[in-house]
């Protein structure tokens, strides 16, 4: 299966885009997702926003505060994580008649105006999924926390161990693009619910022998804890070691 990573800084010129759907999952949301909204640009058609059972009501806040017809809110009754979250708008996305879905978080970490770039590669017939690359190079990373390169290193290297996919790095980076026939094909019943999600997702294009693509993207980080549990995360690539998929 091959797996390819774009030098691109954007889309090409005059790229025609089929229809996009773009799933934000949110929690605790109510200070960054207006934001996010805002800068979602003309090419995306539906835009769901997922309430996962938001204590300060982000989705109530959208639902007041948005002006936009595009987009609708998704809530969930019991908080699911953010994976739970992110199925819960691939759902949603499904029912439309988009052909890529793009998952953008909430919290304005993610440029929304990178989403012809993410969808690219999808659109061009090269990958079924596309997802971001902090570590493209060096610069892009000079901001980031220490803790965070290195606890990317290694959950990079197990991550390319339990999916196979050995040229993707920057496999927790939640900014992704997906087919929807790729997402159709998705066990989404079997994907990790919490912050697993992302390297989860890879084990399980795998399976279906999809192709990945990542995608350069800058880096914009604050000051706030990592909730992945390294170790936890170890104990995970060793229960879900198989064969690595075949590259061509």
């Amino acid at each position: 299966m091959p797996t390819t990573t774009t030098n691109r800084p954007e889309a090409k010129p005059g790229l025609s885009l089929p229809p996009i759907a773009v799933v934000i999952p949110c929690y605790r949301e109510t200070g960054h997702v207006l934001d996010v909204l805002a800068d979602i640009g003309p090419e995306v058609m539906a835009i769901f926003v997922v309430d996962d059972a938001c204590p300060d009501g982000t989705g109530d806040l959208v639902e007041d505060a948005n002006t936009d017809p595009r987009v609708r809110v998704v809530r969930n009754a019991l908080n699911s994580g953010v994976g739970g979250a992110t199925i819960a708008g691939y759902r949603a996305a499904l029912t439309t008649d988009a052909e890529i879905i793009v998952k953008i978080d909430g919290d304005g970490q993610m440029d929304p105006k990178l989403i012809p770039v993410i969808s690219a590669p999808i659109a061009e017939g090269r990958a079924d999924y596309a997802k971001g690359n902090r570590f493209h190079r060096i610069q892009a990373v000079r901001d980031m926390p220490g803790t965070r390169i290195v606890g990317n290193f290694a959950l990079s290297f197990l991550s390319k161990l339990s999916s196979g996919y050995w040229n993707v790095f920057d496999p927790t980076n939640g900014f992704t693009a997906i087919h929807r026939k790729a997402a159709n094909d998705l066990p989404l019943d079997m994907l990790s619910k919490g912050f697993f999600f992302e390297s989860d997702i890879l084990f399980q294009l795998g399976l279906i022998r999809a192709v990945v693509e990542d995608v350069p993207m800058a880096a914009r980080y604050g000051q706030e804890t990592s909730g992945i549990n390294i170790w936890l995360y170890c104990l995970r690539v060793y229960w879900r070691r198989r064969p690595w998929p075949k590259t061509a």
